[in-house]
């Protein structure tokens, strides 16, 4: 195993005060720091006063890029691996880099750090487990079936959503998921931080003719066991999973584990709506 290691170092979501010591320490000691924006990265670096080589790394020539970074890593080069902001590869690039990199050997370590999900789901107040499924999707049939899903799971669904389509996401989320209650969260650790906690529709109320800006985190809180199931839902969300290929079997496995429901139960259903 060789002793060179691409360390993946999570970089402030807003307030530059929120970089790690561990973080600064291997920022100064890596030989190349490989970034989403080199313009960005330079602007952390200079509050700290670290002056490393860059080498861009962005998911549009990640493919191109990988080749160059796994060079430097076959040289003996320690690398640090940093997206704009938060912690690498949560809906940002580098699973190809990554992945090379330990095929050849390479060692790899993440540190610890900031990541507006994990910020955003702990100021919620919702306990339990919960799902990570990056930007919402802007396809219509996928997003509706991530819909479907959070209709059906009592695990709480974490997204990402730009400041421009959030009250349209909102709109969706309300005509299918009623009163639910969700958190957003927008701005983390910076001026203006807010999180907004209540209905589907009173998010909605509370954000009408107000201007968005910066990403907002979503937080849905899963279905609780007292809700009445819809049998449409376990339907549709069954006839998904039957065009993506699922068989039967799994069907049962996988809506069994997203409703929390006993397997019994779930089979009765499917069983009374063919």
């Amino acid at each position: 195993m060789s002793s060179t290691t691409l360390f993946l170092v999570p970089t402030p979501i807003g307030n530059l005060g929120d970089i790690t010591l561990r973080a600064l320490e291997v920022l100064r000691d890596v030989d190349v720091i490989a970034c989403e924006d080199t313009r960005r990265t330079r602007k952390l670096l200079a509050a700290y006063n670290i002056h490393q080589s860059l080498i861009s790394y962005e998911r549009f020539s990640e493919t191109k890029k990988v080749s160059r970074i796994l060079e430097l890593l076959a040289e003996g080069k320690n690398v640090a691996l940093v997206s704009d902001a938060g912690t690498p590869l949560i809906s940002d690039p580098g699973s190809i880099l990554i992945s090379q990199a330990r095929n050849m050997g390479i060692r790899v370590e993440s540190l610890p750090g900031p990541c507006a999900a994990i910020a955003a789901l702990s100021a919620s107040g919702f306990e339990g487990p919960f799902r990570f499924i990056g930007f919402f999707p802007r396809q219509k049939s996928v997003a509706q079936r991530e819909i479907t899903r959070m209709s059906l799971t009592s695990d709480h669904t974490v997204f990402y959503e730009s400041p421009h389509r959030i009250m349209e996401t909102l709109e969706l989320l309300g005509l299918s998921l009623g009163d639910r209650t969700v958190c957003l969260a927008r701005e983390i650790s910076k001026i203006h931080e807010e999180y907004i906690v209540g209905s589907v529709r009173e998010v909605i109320e509370r954000l009408k003719d107000r201007k968005m800006i910066g990403e907002v985190t979503m937080i849905v809180h899963g279905s609780s066991q007292e809700e009445a199931i819809d049998e449409t839902v376990i339907k549709q969300r069954a006839d998904d999973l039957l065009r993506s290929g699922f068989s039967k079997k799994d069907i049962l496995r996988v809506l069994t584990e997203e409703t929390g429901m006993g397997r019994n139960r779930i089979y009765d259903i499917l069983l009374k709506i063919g």
